[in-house]
C-alpha cells in the first residue's frame, strides 16, 4: 500500500504525531484515546493493556490500544512516572459540523496540552503534600542561574547557581524535570533522577526571556521585582517559554519570581541529604525520614512548607528568632492551638486549585475550595489575637478582606458540586432566576403543563380540554368536535390538526413553552457553564490576595504543628546566634526516638559540646557497632537542621552558632553504574566535604578509610582529621575504630576523644549508648559478630586470631607477621563443634502436651527446673 493510500484520519493523526516526536500522541477519537504504531506498543507495555490492530499503513497492520477518556488521568500518571511524555489531541469541532465540509471530512484535532512530569496540574497526578518542580539551569557568559518553578502553587524562584553548586541545588530541590539548553549536561546529573529535557538556545535566550517575563507579568521591566543577573532573566524565560509550549498558550498563574539570595540557606549536599535521611529514608519511601518523625500539618500546603524548611534551613538570624517566637507563643497557648488547628483541617489547597482555574481546567469544586479556604481564613484571622507575635500578626492580616468574595461563592455555589461542569447542578438555587426557571422546565415538565392547560380550562370553560404530546407534532391542545367552534372563536387559539372526532389546536404560548421545555436541559447546563466563567474570573481577578492567604494559612499551619511537636514530644527552644558554640544537652535523635517508643524503650539522651570561643572543636569518638555512634553522630546534625529551620528541637537546651554548612559521610554502597567501589565513593565524598568545608561548618564522619587496608585506612583517616583541624576549622564529628587516633587529642588543640559506653556481663557485652569524654579501650568486634549470629566455631577461632594479634602488638611488626603467619589458619578446618545432649532437651522429647493434666504439667516443670540446674 502506498502514501496516496493513507486514509484521511491517519494522515492527520501521522501530521500530529510528526510535530512531536518525542511524546506518546493521545488521539481523541470519541470517548477513547487511542495510540498507533510504536506510540500503541510503549503504552501497551507500561500500561498492560491489550495491543489491538487496526488497519495496514504501507501493507503493515497498525497497531493500536486505547484507554476511556473518563479514566485516561490515572493512565496518565503511569506514563508519567516511569519516564515518558503525552501529547493530547483533542477533538476540537462536533462531527457534525467536519460532515458539512463533505462526508469524508475528518474531525479537526490539535494537541491542546504536552504532559510532562514538571507541568501536572491534576490532584490526581500530584503527590498533595510535595511540591512538583520544574527547574531549568542557565549559563551567561560566566554567570550562571537555577530558576524552578511549581505550576500547581504559581511558585516561582530563582538564584545565582555556579557550576559547582548545581546538583546540591538540585538535591535541595529535588525537582521532577530539569530544562537545559541542547548539548548542555553537566557531569552527574543523571544522579538527580528527574527527567532532563533539552531546549533549543533560543529558548535561553536572556533578551527574548526579558520580554517573555515582562509580557507574562503585564509589566514594562522587571525591575519593580528585583535586579536579576542575565542568567537568571534566562532561565525563568526558559521555564515560560516551555510553559507555553507544554500548555498551548496556555500559561498558568505565576506568581511574580522571588529571587533567594546565595548563602541565605544552609548548603547541604545530596550524599548529605541521602545519609541524614531528610525528606526520604534510605530504603526510598517517606517513612523513616526526619520530615515523616515531624510531620504533624494538617493542610497540604502547610506540608509543602514544611518540606521546604526542612530541605533548606535558614542562616538569617532574624528569620530564625522570628519562626521561633512564633512557636514559643504557641507553645504557651495549647487551647489557642488546638482550635487553630481544627480550623486548618478545614482549609483545602487553594493554591492548587487556583492554579486549575488559570489553566481552565477547573470544575465546580475549586470554586467551592476557593470559598471553604477563604471562609476559614476569615475564622483563623479572627481567632489570633492582637498579643500574637510578628510572624503571625502578620499572617493574620492576609487573611482578611475576602467578605465579598466569600459572600459571592456563598449565593452561588451549591454545598456539595459535582466533580465536573458538565454534570451541573453546582449553581445554588435562587441565585439565578432565569435558570431556576429552566431547571424547573427541565425537572417539572409535566408539572408545568398540567399548570398551563389548567388555565385553558379557566379560559374556554371547556372542563375536558387536554394538552397531549407525540412526535410528529409535538405539544398540542385536544378537545372534541364538540367543543371546536369555541375554540375556533377564540383567535389566540391555532388550529393544528382534526381528527374523526378530535380537534387539535397550539397556541404561541404552548409552542415556546415546549421549545423551553426540549432545550431546558441545554440551556440549565449552558446557564451554569456561563456563570462558572463568571466566577472564575472573579477568583482570578483576585488571585494575588488570594494566594497571600493560602501562604499565610500554610505558615501559621506549620507553626501550630511544630508547637504541638514540640509540646508533646518535651522539645526545647534552641539558642541560635552567630558564635561557634555548639552545646547539647540531653540531645535525642527524633527518628530513632520514634521507633523506640513503639516498643515501649527509652532512647538514651546525651551531651554534645563541641566548641569554646575560636577553638576548633572535633570530637574523635570511639566505641565498638552498634553502641549508638551513627545516631549520635546524626542526631546532633538533625538538631542544628531543625533549629535553623525554625523549630524546637529534641534536646533538654541547645545552643547553637549559626551553621553555614551541613556535610555529612555515614556509609557508603558501590557506585557500579560508574564504576566505583565503596572506598571510591567514600573518598570522593570526604573529598568534596575538605574541598568545601569552612569554619562555619559542621561535619560528621563515620569510619573514614575502612574500605581499603588498615594502613592505609589509618594514614587517611589521621590525614582527613588534620585537614578538618587545620585547614577547615570547623565544628565536626569523626567516629572512628582508628583506636590509633585517640594519640590526636593530645596533638591537636581542637580534638577532644569521646566514646560510648558498653557493659561487660558474662561474657556478654552490654551496649548503654552512653557518650562521655574518654576513648574506648577496645572495639569488641568479636562480640558483635556473635550476636548477628555466627557459627560458634567462627567466633572462637576469631578469638584465638585476635588474641594473637593484641600480643602480637607488643612486640615488633615482624614479631606479629610472624604470630600471624604461625597461625594454623588453613592447616584443618576445625572440628564441628559437637553439644552435650541435654537432660532437659532429651526428657521433653518424650512428653506428649496433649495428654497432661494440669497437675502433670506443673510437676514437668519441677523436674525440667531440676534437669537444668
Amino acid at each position: 500500500m502506498n502514501d496516496e493510500t493513507v486514509t484521511p484520519m491517519m494522515a492527520q493523526y501521522l501530521d500530529i504525531k510528526a510535530q512531536h516526536p518525542d511524546a506518546i500522541l493521545f488521539y481523541r477519537m470519541g470517548d477513547f484515546y487511542e495510540m498507533f504504531f510504536h506510540d500503541a506498543a510503549l503504552a501497551a507495555e507500561a500500561l498492560d493493556i491489550a495491543l489491538t490492530k487496526r488497519g495496514k499503513h504501507k501493507g503493515e497492520d497498525i497497531a493500536m490500544c486505547g484507554v476511556p477518556v473518563h479514566s485516561a488521568e490515572g493512565y496518565l500518571l503511569t506514563l508519567i512516572r516511569k519516564g515518558f511524555r503525552v501529547a493530547i489531541a483533542e477533538q476540537m469541532e462536533d462531527p457534525a459540523e467536519a460532515k458539512k465540509r463533505g462526508s469524508k471530512s475528518v474531525v479537526r484535532r490539535e494537541v491542546v496540552r504536552l504532559v510532562t512530569p514538571g507541568t501536572l496540574t491534576e490532584d490526581s497526578l500530584l503527590e498533595a503534600r510535595r511540591h512538583n518542580f520544574l527547574a531549568a539551569f542557565a549559563e551567561v557568559r560566566d554567570e550562571a542561574a537555577l530558576a524552578w518553578a511549581d505550576i500547581s502553587t504559581g511558585e516561582l524562584r530563582v538564584t545565582p547557581c555556579p557550576l559547582p553548586r548545581l546538583l546540591p541545588e538540585l538535591a535541595r530541590l529535588a525537582p521532577r524535570e530539569l530544562l537545559l539548553a541542547e548539548g548542555r549536561e553537566p557531569d552527574g546529573l543523571p544522579e538527580i533522577g528527574c527527567a532532563i529535557t533539552s531546549l533549543a538556545r533560543s529558548s535561553f535566550d536572556s533578551t527574548s526571556a526579558e520580554k517573555r517575563l515582562c509580557a507574562l507579568f503585564a509589566v514594562g521591566t522587571l525591575d519593580s521585582f528585583g535586579s536579576f543577573t542575565r542568567a537568571e532573566i534566562a532561565a525563568m524565560g526558559a521555564l515560560v517559554d516551555y510553559l507555553d509550549l507544554t500548555q498551548r498558550g496556555k500559561l498558568p498563574l505565576l506568581r511574580p519570581p522571588l529571587r533567594e539570595i546565595a548563602g541565605g540557606t544552609v548548603q547541604i549536599d545530596a550524599s548529605t541529604r541521602r545519609n541524614l535521611e531528610i525528606t526520604a529514608a534510605l530504603s526510598g519511601g517517606r517513612e523513616g525520614s526526619l520530615l515523616a518523625a515531624v510531620d504533624r500539618t494538617v493542610t497540604a500546603p502547610g506540608a509543602r512548607l514544611l518540606e521546604r524548611r526542612l530541605s533548606s534551613p535558614s542562616r538569617d538570624l532574624p528569620t530564625i528568632h522570628a519562626r521561633l517566637a512564633a512557636l514559643r507563643w504557641l507553645t504557651e497557648e495549647p487551647r489557642l492551638r488546638e482550635d487553630l488547628r481544627d480550623s486548618l483541617r478545614r482549609v483545602p489547597d487553594m493554591d492548587r486549585a487556583l492554579s486549575r482555574l488559570a489553566l481552565d481546567r477547573a470544575g465546580p469544586r475549586d470554586l467551592t475550595a476557593i470559598r471553604a479556604g477563604l471562609t476559614q481564613a476569615e475564622t483563623v484571622a479572627a481567632r489570633l489575637p492582637d498579643t500574637a507575635p510578628p510572624l503571625l500578626a502578620k499572617a493574620a492580616a492576609s487573611l482578611r478582606g475576602h467578605e465579598g468574595l466569600i459572600d459571592l461563592l456563598d449565593q452561588a455555589l451549591v454545598a456539595e458540586p459535582p466533580l465536573l461542569t458538565r454534570d451541573g447542578g453546582f449553581i445554588a438555587p435562587g441565585f439565578d432566576a432565569d435558570l431556576d426557571e429552566t431547571r424547573r422546565l427541565r425537572d417539572e415538565g409535566r408539572g408545568v403543563i398540567a399548570s398551563m392547560q389548567a388555565g385553558f380550562i379557566d379560559r374556554t370553560g371547556i372542563a375536558s380540554l387536554k394538552i397531549k404530546h407525540n412526535n410528529v407534532l409535538g405539544y398540542f391542545i385536544e378537545t372534541t368536535q364538540t367543543h371546536a367552534e369555541k375554540m375556533h372563536a377564540d383567535p389566540g387559539f391555532i388550529h393544528r390538526q382534526s381528527t374523526a372526532g378530535q380537534v387539535r389546536f397550539t397556541t404561541v404560548e404552548l409552542s415556546e413553552l415546549e421549545t423551553r421545555i426540549l432545550n431546558a436541559g441545554n440551556h440549565a447546563l449552558e446557564l451554569e457553564k456561563a456563570h462558572f466563567a463568571t466566577l472564575r474570573t472573579t477568583i482570578l481577578n483576585a488571585a494575588g490576595a488570594i494566594g497571600t492567604a493560602a501562604r499565610a494559612l500554610a505558615e501559621i499551619d506549620l507553626a501550630t504543628a511544630l508547637a504541638d511537636l514540640a509540646a508533646t514530644e518535651d522539645w526545647s527552644e534552641p539558642q541560635v546566634d552567630d558564635s561557634r558554640a555548639f552545646a547539647i544537652e540531653a540531645g535525642r535523635h527524633p527518628v530513632v526516638e520514634r521507633a523506640l517508643r513503639r516498643s515501649g524503650t527509652p532512647f538514651v539522651a546525651n551531651d554534645c559540646a563541641l566548641s569554646t570561643a575560636d577553638t576548633p572543636a572535633i570530637w574523635l569518638i570511639t566505641g565498638p557497632n552498634m553502641a549508638g555512634k551513627s545516631t549520635f553522630l546524626r542526631q546532633n546534625a538533625l538538631i542544628a537542621l531543625l533549629a535553623q529551620a525554625g523549630s524546637f528541637v529534641p534536646a533538654r537546651h541547645a545552643h547553637i552558632g549559626v551553621v553555614s554548612q551541613l556535610f555529612s559521610r555515614v556509609g557508603a554502597a558501590d557506585d557500579l553504574a560508574r564504576g566505583r567501589s565503596t572506598f571510591m565513593v567514600e573518598m570522593v565524598e570526604t573529598a568534596a566535604i575538605l574541598n568545601q568545608a569552612d569554619d562555619r561548618a559542621l561535619v560528621i564522619l563515620d569510619e573514614i578509610g575502612r574500605g581499603t587496608a588498615t594502613w592505609d585506612g589509618l594514614s587517611i583517616a589521621w590525614a582527613t582529621l588534620e585537614h578538618l583541624h587545620d585547614q577547615n576549622r570547623c565544628r565536626a564529628l569523626f567516629a572512628t575504630h582508628y583506636h590509633e587516633l585517640t594519640a590526636l587529642a593530645g596533638k591537636l588543640r581542637g580534638v577532644e576523644n569521646a566514646t560510648v559506653s558498653v557493659k561487660e556481663w558474662e561474657g556478654e557485652v552490654i551496649f548503654l549508648h552512653e557518650v562521655h569524654k574518654g576513648a574506648a579501650d577496645r572495639s569488641y568486634g568479636v562480640q558483635v559478630a556473635r550476636l548477628a549470629g555466627l557459627p560458634a566455631s567462627v567466633i572462637d577461632r576469631a578469638r584465638t586470631v585476635l588474641d594473637a594479634l593484641e600480643s602480637g602488638e607488643r612486640d615488633s611488626n615482624t614479631r606479629r607477621q610472624t604470630l600471624i603467619d604461625d597461625l594454623p589458619l588453613f592447616r584443618a578446618a576445625p572440628a564441628p563443634a559437637t553439644p552435650k545432649p541435654s537432660p532437659a532437651i532429651e526428657r521433653l522429647k518424650q512428653i506428649h502436651p496433649d495428654e497432661l493434666t494440669p497437675l502433670e504439667a506443673l510437676r514437668l516443670v519441677y523436674e525440667l527446673k531440676t534437669l537444668v540446674n
